[in-house]
């Protein structure tokens, strides 16, 4: 009797056909506004599924790894280490894309009154908040004055923060803090369960998600921005396979390796312009590959405020793009200026949404264009924002494997066991 063989499509295969179909759905819906109203609810529903699971997820992971870590020179050396390496990543993607600008000029071709406005006034009262915070204030808002407040708001980095304190508290206590630790164990690996379930969902979301952003402003809005767009994603590409990959090579680790382990988050990340859809499944990855747990938990929810290659990418081409299509000139002071400007602003926008959106229109002002010259590049903003953010979910990724490196805390017996098993799954 023959084995009766089932034909199943990997997850990775289903979220690219939720991209075709969402294209041919934004094409077919374009501008109906019954259609977008149920795509945006589909889209919307998902996102919020993946939401509810990311703190949780955070919280548990980072007590548990924290705890068992248990000592606060270490702690303090790995913390050092991960934030030196986010900002000196950060400070290369903004140059790059400085130097990508000054060299290929895409506002140059540019007539700016061609063409058409997007809305922008969302992201004004926010962009005004972001100009007049200083590194002070950044440095100021990490301690949060009520922890629960903090959880209901999604604010990171004060979570973390408070995290952190609990996990080494809870460390002082030895043995009696085991069913504690315990606990909070459990609880990361039911929400990784629930992560499962909720990723089979994933190919309705991207469907829904992309569909909304055709059917909403249409192939036509592209034409006289493609010029811009392809010169984002050539940047994009350029700094994962080169500059990334000369990094990762330093720490004898292969990129296009870690694009392969990765490449169903990468997919998610890009067709939903959201690196929460991915971090709950990013997280449980880097630890089977062989990235211990305390420093995965630290690192991975760290990065996604400090560690944003592919948004810092973005707005140093963006404000160049303005720059130019209004023929101002930026001198090389200036341009320093910018990048200075552009490092501080963007830290203090995590958390907010549309942060790359809002941190250009935070920064473009100091290099005299009019603020009102961001609206002609917003309708393309969510597809430049699918780039940036599979960009910043491979920097964080390999952030990780190159901290636990650094500390002598990656497993190559795991990291071989779990590159057999993706093979097997073939």
């Amino acid at each position: 009797m023959k084995k009766q063989r089932y034909f199943r499509i990997s997850l990775g295969w289903r979220i690219l056909i939720g991209i075709a179909l969402g294209l041919v759905a934004g094409g077919i819906f374009y501008q109906n506004k019954a259609a977008i109203a149920v795509m945006q609810a589909m889209g919307t529903l998902f996102i919020n599924l993946i939401k509810m699971i990311v703190l949780p997820i955070v919280v548990s992971c980072l007590v548990v790894g924290i705890a068992k870590m248990g000592d606060i020179k270490k702690l303090g050396r790995i913390g050092g280490k991960t934030l030196l390496y986010f900002e000196m990543m950060t400070t290369i993607a903004i140059a790059l894309g400085l130097t990508v600008g000054n060299l290929t000029k895409p506002g140059a071709l540019i007539n700016i009154h061609s063409l058409s406005q997007g809305s922008i006034g969302q992201y004004t009262a926010a962009a005004k908040s972001a100009s007049n915070h200083g590194l002070g204030d950044i440095i100021m808002n990490i301690v949060p004055t009520n922890i629960f407040k903090a959880l209901s708001e999604g604010d990171m980095i004060p979570i973390i923060f408070f995290t952190v304190l609990f996990g080494l508290g809870l460390a002082t206590f030895g043995k009696r803090s085991e069913p504690l630790i315990n606990a909070f164990e459990m609880i990361s690996e039911v929400m990784f369960k629930l992560t499962n379930w909720i990723m089979q969902l994933a190919p309705i979301g991207v469907f829904a998600l992309i569909g909304v952003t055709i059917a909403q402003f249409g192939f036509d809005a592209l034409k006289p921005l493609v010029y811009f767009l392809v010169i984002c994603y050539l940047t994009m590409i350029f700094f994962v396979v080169v500059v990334a990959g000369l990094v990762a090579r330093i720490w004898h680790i292969n990129i296009l390796e870690l694009l392969k382990v990765f490449k169903e988050e990468l997919v998610l990340s890009f067709s939903t312009a959201s690196s929460e859809a991915a971090l709950p499944k990013v997280m449980e990855k880097i630890q089977d590959y062989g990235v211990s747990q305390g420093i995965a938990s630290f690192v991975i929810p760290t990065g996604y405020t400090f560690n944003l290659d592919g948004s810092a990418i973005y707005q140093s081409l963006a404000a160049l793009f303005l720059a130019q299509a209004y023929h101002i000139h930026l001198s090389l002071m200036q341009q320093l200026t910018l990048l200075v400007v552009l490092m501080i602003t963007s830290k203090g926008m995590a958390g907010v949404p549309g942060a790359s959106f809002v941190v250009l229109l935070a920064t473009i002002t100091t290099i005299g264009v009019p603020a009102a010259g961001v609206a002609f590049i917003a309708g393309i903003d969510r597809l430049v924002d699918m780039g940036r953010t599979a960009v910043n979910v491979m920097g964080n990724s390999l952030a990780a494997v190159i901290i636990a490196k650094s500390e002598n805390e990656f497993d190559e017996t795991k990291r071989t066991k779990y590159l057999a098993q993706l093979s097997a799954k073939k």
